[in-house]
């Protein structure tokens, strides 16, 4: 492996920007969005929903999905040396082992109602490629972190993940089955198929099978040499059981948090980053249009949802002619933006990317860290300022904002679980 880079270094003079986080800044945010984390274990089992306060909100469902990826940024913690952080991924493994895992159709309900229920009202027993990723993903990191029944979590998932979502003809994962898996909803969407890229990179590190590395070069492949290509780097997010776009849909849903309608801004970065991930993986075997294509989704991002309202911050959505749509600002957007912005820098050493980095860590500081009641406001209005009644409610999530403050000071292959395991390894 090679030797850890140290983050985007100080804009140029003539940047208006204070300075860019260093290693020990990152490193202390991690652990605030980490402490903030902890008070989402749900009694139930696995992780629950907070509030804008941090309260669990117990009265939620517990996703499977934000299990997960408390999962994850716990086995990450564990390996960057966090007391408690182990046992806390113990905590999610044993809940997507048991509670939140379909024992009689294989693979993992969607959410549960708060009693643990799967008949219950409140539950949701569809099994999705979202999740499933996530559940990957939880697997993968927790084994790098040498955590107890993780290995056995990942192999199940990876199996129900080639079972049922993935198609050998496709090159791409399905999106959503009912419950005993019998009926396939015809939606197509690249959302899931970005997260079961991300997963699918760290199950490789996780078990040494190149043949997942080689799936997430089949998604990347046709979703940014392909559709984003064929767009203009405005990348299509829906699609139906052919894989035939369609740009319509969900147009009276716009906010959707999931499927939008338009362009995600987010995601183009988010894909712009795992594209570099991927090439750094692959060497000096890498295509050349992962570099291209992620300089593209970056800056179609950049020029079409940063400013794009003529007020400071990225747009949720934009049109397919790179008009704002949803103009609010989620947080993960521009924790995307700086994770991108730091690998295009460690990839191509140029000042711009460095610049951005810096630019947008400013952002992150004024408007969305809370620094009264911990983690990140998770939405703001189009005036920056916090709201609790639009896309997100709470902040449910810190993966998102704890992995920009890691991807900055680590190398981008391997992913972020096997780079910290081979730091801890030293």
């Amino acid at each position: 492996m090679t030797d850890a880079p140290t983050p985007p270094p100080v804009p140029t003079a003539s940047a208006p920007q204070p300075p860019a986080p260093d290693g020990a800044w990152l490193r202390a945010e991690t652990d605030r969005l980490l402490d903030f984390a902890v008070a989402a274990a749900h009694p139930v089992g696995g992780y629950g929903w907070l509030g804008e306060d941090g309260v669990l909100q117990a009265d939620q469902p517990v996703q499977t999905w934000v299990t997960c990826r408390m999962t994850h940024v716990f086995a990450l913690g564990h390996l960057l040396g966090r007391p408690g952080d182990g046992e806390r991924a113990d905590a999610g493994i044993a809940a997507l082992r048991g509670l939140l895992h379909d024992d009689v159709h294989g693979g993992w309900f969607s959410a549960l109602d708060p009693s643990g229920d799967p008949d219950a009202e409140g539950s949701d027993t569809s099994k999705g490629a979202y999740p499933t990723a996530f559940v990957v993903l939880a697997g993968a990191s927790a084994t790098l972190a040498g955590r107890p029944g993780a290995r056995e979590l990942l192999d199940d998932a990876l199996d129900v993940l080639d079972r049922w979502f993935w198609s050998e003809e496709q090159g791409m994962v399905a999106d959503l089955w009912d419950r005993t898996f019998t009926d396939l909803e015809p939606y197509r969407g690249v959302n899931a198929n970005m997260h079961t890229v991300e997963a699918l990179l760290t199950a490789a590190d996780a078990t040494g099978d190149a043949r997942w590395r080689s799936r997430a070069q089949r998604i990347l492949e046709r979703v940014v040499d392909g559709y984003a290509r064929e767009s203009g780097w405005r990348l299509p997010e829906h699609y139906d059981a052919d894989w035939q776009p369609l740009p319509d849909y969900n147009t009276d849903e716009r906010a959707h948090p999931f499927r939008p309608y338009g362009v995600t801004t987010g995601h183009l970065l988010e894909w712009s980053r795992l594209a570099l991930h991927l090439r750094a993986a692959l060497g000096d075997g890498a295509p050349p249009w992962l570099l291209e294509g992620a300089r593209g989704l970056f800056d179609t991002a950049v020029r079409e949802g940063w400013d794009a309202d003529g007020r400071e911050g990225f747009v949720y959505t934009t049109d397919f002619d790179g008009t704002p749509v949803v103009r609010n600002r989620l947080h993960w957007v521009v924790t995307e933006g700086l994770g991108a912005a730091s690998a295009l820098y460690q990839v191509t050493g140029e000042q711009a990317y460095a610049d951005r980095y810096a630019q947008w860590w400013a952002h992150a500081e004024r408007f969305f860290i809370d620094r009264e009641r911990g983690s990140w406001h998770h939405e703001l209005d189009e005036t920056n300022t916090p709201v609790t009644t639009g896309t997100w409610a709470g902040k449910p999530d810190v993966y998102h904002a704890a992995q920009a403050t890691l991807v900055p000071t680590l190398p981008l292959a391997p992913m972020l679980a096997a780079a910290l395991a081979q730091r801890a390894a030293r």
